[in-house]
């Protein structure tokens, strides 16, 4: 086994951490139940947060069996620290900056709920009065556990472990939490400008996907990638477990986002299964007219296409039209995926392709077909272009669509150049032809 450099710094911090924690929490409290909360709902958003949880997982299985036999826990492992590092930024000051008092509706104030403080015994959120504060915290939490680990699969079998760990933090702090400021918080700017985003094709997955292009630019070729000598994936089995898992999970994610045990929920948890059905098959029969097989592979992929393009509109369109969206972002990815699969992109898992496209459509896909119909939230003067014929809602969502992707492209493209300095991001090439298991954990996959 490869010996590596000591060092105090990261168990220092959160130690750090872990005593200031003592103090700031010493006298806290848990208020009494408010008469307005609904044990339903609080049941509900409970079971939304495990679920949305369990996503990462999910996600862990479905980007390591899609990497070669030598990276398979170093990717998933990517996945699995980032519900460690991103639980306790969003406890400390996260869940502040995110859905803190609002500081020129661009950030939270990072002191308003630091070490969540007034949490558990504050008011209830203003746009969830039905379930406790903490609780929407907690759910909360789990989509910013997802976000950069989503990224990871652009930057498989070439990142520095210890190096994407501090890029993770940064794109937390730096990106994530303004841009959930931005589209979900009363103040922030795109919500009082009118665009919607019901569960995170903007916050989530355009911001994921955005940071993986970037990640993929300046990280630059694999040596397999150059070469043309990319080995296969390792475990199709696992593509398909963490698909199921995702998909499971991702009704949590949307249905959650109703924040509520109502008839919206409900109607979201449609949507959300009726997109990946369609974009499943999208994605496999699109393949068939192009000559190609049905593979596994494929409809996974396809899938989890139509739940990244859903997710923004799953609780403003209706189950049919939930139909279109994850038939046309299905063909609209696999598109982008082979055009990337013929350039010299090396995004390892096809990350900007389905989650960053994929969201862009969504975004689009909601400025067309929003409808005050299925979420009163929706104005009624400003309902999808499809609607009504009015354009203005489309409009407002094609300017967030261009200013979200500037600042997740920017800012992560500057977050890389910065942690590149701090850490080199990427591995050496003898790590990288030994692969990232052995290199950066010194365990190995071993095949029965």
């Amino acid at each position: 086994m490869t010996q590596q450099k000591p060092s105090w710094l990261p168990i220092g911090i959160l130690l750090l951490v872990a005593i200031a924690a003592v103090y700031f929490g010493k006298d806290a409290a848990v208020a009494a139940p408010d008469k307005n909360f609904s044990a339903g709902d609080t049941a509900w958003m409970l079971v939304s947060s495990g679920l949305v949880l369990l996503m990462t997982p999910g996600l862990a299985y479905f980007y390591g069996g899609m990497v070669n036999h030598k990276n398979v826990i170093s990717t998933m492992l990517q996945s699995f620290i980032a519900m460690g590092v991103i639980t306790v930024i969003w406890v400390v000051f996260g869940f502040s900056l995110a859905f803190g008092e609002t500081i020129g509706g661009v950030v939270g104030n990072p002191m308003t709920y630091f070490m969540f403080k007034g949490v558990f015994d504050g008011p209830a959120w203003s746009l969830a009065p039905t379930i406790p504060l903490a609780l929407f915290a907690f759910f909360q939490m789990k989509f910013a556990v997802i976000t950069p680990a989503l990224i990871s699969g652009a930057l498989a079998e070439r990142i520095n472990f210890r190096a994407f760990v501090l890029f993770m933090v940064l794109f937390c702090v730096i990106v994530y939490a303004p841009l959930a400021h931005w589209t979900w918080h009363p103040e922030g700017f795109l919500f009082k400008y009118g665009v919607l985003d019901f569960a995170g094709g903007t916050v989530v997955h355009m911001s994921a996907g955005w940071a993986a292009l970037a990640g993929a630019l300046y990280l630059k070729r694999r040596k397999s990638h150059i070469e043309a000598n990319v080995l296969p994936p390792a475990n199709i089995p696992y593509v398909l477990l963490g698909t199921g898992l995702l998909w499971f999970g991702w009704f949590g994610f949307n249905a959650g986002s109703a924040v509520g045990a109502t008839s919206l929920a409900v109607s979201a948890f449609g949507t959300t299964h009726v997109a990946a059905a369609a974009a499943g098959l999208s994605w496999i029969l699109f393949d068939v007219t192009r000559g190609r097989k049905v593979s596994a592979l494929g409809f996974c992929i396809g899938a989890v296409v139509g739940l990244v393009a859903i997710t923004p509109a799953s609780g403003f369109v209706t189950v049919p039209v939930a139909i279109f969206i994850g038939t046309i972002a299905a063909i609209i990815s696999n598109i982008a995926a082979h055009w990337r699969a013929n350039s010299k992109l090396d995004d390892t898992l096809d990350v900007f392709p389905c989650h960053g496209m994929g969201g862009m459509v969504g975004m689009v896909m909601t400025g067309l077909f929003a409808s005050k119909a299925v979420n009163g939230v929706v104005v009624e003067g400003e309902q999808g272009w499809f609607i009504t014929g009015d354009p203005a809602l489309f409009i407002k969502h094609m300017i967030a669509l261009v200013t979200v992707s500037a600042f997740a492209f920017g800012g992560s493209l500057l977050l890389l150049w910065v942690t590149d300095k701090i850490i080199p991001l990427r591995v050496t090439e003898e790590e990288e032809r030994v692969g990232l298991d052995i290199s950066q954990h010194d365990e190995s996959l071993i095949e029965a």
